[in-house]
This record gives C-alpha cells, sequence and structure tokens, in this order.
C-alpha cells in the first residue's frame, strides 16, 4: 500500500484519461493521494476530485511562481477552503527563484502570509523550492513554520539542510529524481532521513522517474521511487511502502 503525497491530476495533462490513469494507480498499490491545487483554476479541481474518490486529499495553495498574482481576497479564499473536511495541508508555497515572473520580494511576502495562514487554520504546509534553500529556510524560521510543520515537497537539495528540517517539524518527500542515474543528492537524502520523516510523491505528471524520464508522470510510478529508496535503504519495498504510508497518515492527520 502506497501513498503518493504530491500529485496534480487537477491539471489538463490529465483531462483524456484520468479514470485509467487512476485505474493503473489502483492496480501499483497506490491507496492514498494528495492532489495539489495552486492556482485559480487547479484548487477547485483538486478538491472536486478529492470529494469524488475516498482515499484522495486535497491540499490548497498559491504557487510561488504565481505569487504576483495572489490577493487578499485569494488569500480569503484559501482560508474558507482550509476548513473542507478533505483540506489536509496547504501548499505549495514556498519561492522559486528559475522564473522570473513573480519579484523575489512578493513571493517571499506571499510564502509569509501562507505560513501565517496554516497557523491560523492549523494546518501543515507544503514547500515549492526551486534555487532558494538559504531563503526559504531562513523564512520558516522566522515565522515559526515548526508550529504547523510541513514537508519538503520532491526534495533535491544537499544532505546538509536534511537536520535543519527536521528540527523544524519538517518532513522530507522523494520523486523522480532520487531515480535518476546521475542524481547524486537525493540518493543521499533517501539514505540519511530517519524512518520516521521520509515520504514519496510523483508530483505528476512532472520529473517522471527512470525508466520513464521525459514521459508524463502518473501516481502508479510512485512504485518505482519506493523500490529505488528500498534499494538505496537496503530493504524492500513492502517496508518502505508501509514506512511511508505511515509516515504520510501521520503528517496529514488521516485516519
Amino acid at each position: 500500500m502506497l501513498f503518493d503525497t504530491h500529485v496534480h491530476l487537477n491539471i489538463e495533462q490529465f483531462d483524456q484519461d484520468r479514470e485509467e490513469v487512476l485505474k493503473r494507480a489502483q492496480e501499483a498499490g497506490v491507496a492514498y493521494m494528495v492532489i495539489v491545487g495552486f492556482d485559480h483554476e487547479t484548487i477547485p479541481k483538486a478538491i472536486e476530485l478529492a470529494e469524488q474518490n475516498d482515499h484522495m486529499y486535497a491540499a490548497v495553495g498559491w504557487h510561488p511562481v504565481d505569487a504576483i498574482d495572489m490577493t487578499d481576497k485569494e488569500l480569503q479564499w484559501l482560508e474558507e477552503l482550509a476548513s473542507h473536511p478533505k483540506v489536509v495541508a496547504l501548499g505549495e508555497m514556498g519561492l522559486d527563484y528559475h522564473w522570473d515572473k513573480s519579484p523575489k520580494d512578493i513571493q517571499k511576502e506571499v510564502f509569509r502570509q501562507q505560513i501565517h495562514l496554516a497557523k491560523k487554520v492549523n494546518l501543515p504546509i507544503i514547500i515549492h523550492n526551486r534555487e532558494a534553500t538559504e531563503d526559504i529556510i531562513a523564512i520558516l524560521q522566522e515565522e515559526n513554520a515548526s508550529q504547523v510543520g510541513g514537508v519538503m515537497h520532491c526534495y533535491n537539495d544537499s544532505v546538509d539542510y536534511v537536520d535543519t528540517c527536521l528540527d523544524m517539524n519538517f518532513y522530507i518527500s522523494l520523486g523522480g529524481p532520487v531515480t535518476f542515474k546521475n542524481a547524486t543528492l537525493p540518493k543521499e537524502v533517501a539514505k540519511y532521513v530517519p524512518n520516521d520523516r521520509l515520504m514519496v510523491e510523483t508530483d505528476c505528471p512532472f520529473l517522471a522517474p527512470h525508466p520513464n524520464r521525459g514521459k508524463r508522470n502518473e501516481p502508479a510510478y510512485v512504485k518505482l521511487v519506493a523500490e529505488k529508496v528500498a534499494e538505496i535503504r537496503e530493504t524492500d519495498v513492502d517496508t518502505i511502502a508501509q514506512m511511508t504510508t505511515a509516515n504520510a497518515k501521520r503528517f496529514f492527520r488521516i485516519e
């Protein structure tokens, strides 16, 4: 039984065959998913899908790339949605310095606003980080994000930052990059993270694991991530599946 902690089944890449994708996930042993909404279009769809499926849940947040588009109206909307019984986290939120649509100062302010909201509604947070590790950690510490805790989604950074994340009450989630042949950082992290803080994800349709790299990712492929993590940690995939599912259910407060 696997838990894919970060999927985007709510976007157009799955409009033509979403039911078939869900069937393949079930056949691969994926029992739980969190569908992440990050803007006006994807947030309602995430909640809709979660409402239609017993073991699917939703996270709602504002993506840093689009931070410039978020106003007080959107923040109020997120607060209202946070009380929905299928919403289990706020995010993804964070900083993205790869794209230049939203200035860094605006990204930081929107990030802080969402952390404040998470503490207000008492939900954990999902962090998006692209080329912004130092600033993200600084903001999380300054805003006392440890009060709600969170997950470093698709962690692809140095193992040197892991302890800092753990000290802030954060989990580490690994995705497709841990399977890439030349990716040394996520492999080091996969070996280092404590048993009770590790989760797995696909981030589908992005970052498909080997041997499907470059193709559309889907939840069934989280099994490939779990198999690679099991290999790195010198255990079996059933152990990893059981461990990461228990961690995810605890993190998202799912019975």
